[in-house]
């Protein structure tokens, strides 16, 4: 059974131009400010706009603002003061992320219920218990929790049951009854699994486990399909064909791209990079002149291993954070210690040192609002606390720990300081991929033999 958009039956205003002096345009760097309940200056715009339900003039107010996990979003609600009628929305400001992201979570309690979600309207939900699906871009995009995308839903389907009922229509009885069991999920008298798919990778549900692992959610990231991309108004580029090969390992090329937090115009460096007793990598480095925001990330210059790689460090001295390290797109980071888990694509491919890798996870999970807001409970901030001061300690060498990075890929790369010899404190495994990781990773649909017989059948 399918929802499919009852919920938004019309737009809610069409909007008037503001005058210039209602609404300048603020700064570039000032456009996207990140969401604070502290922040005073941050206000929403108001655009005097037109009711679509009873055709008199309304107010839409439009907020810009960055969230953790889901970068840029405008947050715009609107209002009738003549008839009522209002409605609320989000729609993603940033870029469509470059895989796509599934979340998967089994609800277990009420607590469950209370978790917040971020939903784009190209994301798919799905309840598998009751076959019950709400396609893409069915419903507008929603920051709400478990409980309000149930809400929601049942909203929709009751929306046209009266007209159904006049009409002694045969499928009145059948959504009634399916109404009961979608409010039956909402007193979770037993378990059910929630999944959102989004192509577009710009969902998001939180962790209140944060920074532990969440054994109840399951996040996946895979590659689109060609269907997908289509839905998203992504075009594939062609190849470009070169009549000569370059040798581009002694020359740093520069591209034109946007600045990630202004979307000021900057350049990208990109340069081929051999790592010893490794492999090569390509290291991008961007640097926006305008908000003075810099970032890098390493793509791997090779194929995917036919072994997949667990590094495991103990880390006993401080020298060890100067150690060089390559974390790719497709590696989890864990420390058994704290009970941490780092998740594949988290802070993407990175060419930096330990050091650099733990500061990096800890302002992840220490400045993120979702669970350091005026919501967040008073033993979330406890192990919030605990955890920044045991990473400090680690950074400091005050704490010995095990740093395990495990890459199915066999991309990923940790210094051994004692090289050519074997380092007594690093161990490096060699392992098997399951069928789980070649799906992930997108190797099971693969052909590398025997692929043009087939071809030339198909011709």
């Amino acid at each position: 059974m399918a929802a499919s958009g009852a919920v938004e039956p019309g737009p809610p205003g069409t909007a008037v131009a503001p005058s210039p002096a209602l609404a300048p345009p603020p700064a570039p760097d000032h456009l996207f400010r990140p969401i604070s309940a502290e922040d005073e200056e941050q206000q929403p715009t108001e655009i005097e706009s037109l009711c679509m339900n009873c055709y008199c003039n309304g107010m839409t107010r439009l907020l810009l603002t960055k969230i953790p996990f889901f970068r840029e979003i405008i947050v715009s609600s609107f209002s009738c003061e003549h008839c009522g009628w209002n409605n609320t929305e989000i729609q993603s400001a940033g870029r469509v992320q470059d895989q796509g992201v599934r979340y998967t979570l089994t609800v277990r309690a009420p607590e469950d219920m209370n978790r917040e979600v971020v939903k784009t309207d190209s994301a798919t939900t799905r309840i598998p218990e009751l076959d019950f699906e709400i396609p893409a871009f069915s419903q507008k995009g929603a920051l709400t929790t478990v409980e309000g995308l149930i809400t929601r839903a049942i909203s929709g389907l009751e929306q046209d049951q009266p007209a159904r009922r006049a009409n002694k229509d045969a499928t009145a009885e059948r959504i009634d009854e399916f109404i009961v069991k979608l409010k039956e999920l909402k007193q979770v008298a037993s378990p059910f699994t929630l999944i959102i798919d989004d192509p577009s990778g710009n969902s998001f549900v939180e962790n209140p486990h944060a920074p532990q692992k969440d054994d109840a959610l399951v996040i996946t990231h895979y590659n689109r399909t060609r269907h997908q991309e289509e839905m998203l108004g992504l075009q594939e580029e062609a190849p470009a064909e070169k009549p000569e090969e370059e040798d581009l390992r002694n020359e740093v090329l520069q591209f034109n791209t946007n600045c990630p937090e202004c979307n000021a115009p900057a350049q990208t460096n990109m340069k081929l990079v051999q790592i010893p007793h490794f492999k090569e990598v390509i290291i991008m480095a961007t640097n926006c002149e305008n908000c003075g925001h810099r970032t890098n990330e390493v793509k791997s210059g090779g194929a995917v291993e036919p072994l997949g790689t667990r590094i495991t460090l103990h880390i006993t001295d401080p020298s060890d954070m100067t150690r060089d390290l390559l974390k790719s797109e497709t590696c989890s980071v864990e420390i058994p210690e704290l009970e941490f888990e780092l998740g594949m694509a988290v802070l993407g491919g990175k060419f930096t040192t330990l050091e650099g890798l733990l500061k990096d996870i800890r302002e992840l999970v220490t400045k993120n609002p979702f669970t350091l807001g005026d919501s967040s409970s008073p033993c979330q901030k406890e192990r919030l606390q605990e955890f920044s001061q045991k990473m400090d300690q680690i950074i400091e060498g005050n704490m010995k720990t095990h740093f395990i990075m495990d890459d199915p890929a066999g991309n990923s790369y940790l210094q051994n300081v004692y090289a050519p010899e074997d380092d007594p404190e690093m161990k490096v495994e060699r392992y098997k991929r399951t069928f789980d990781q070649n799906e992930e990773l997108g190797l099971n649909d693969m052909k590398t033999e025997g692929y043009e017989a087939g071809l030339a059948s198909q011709r």
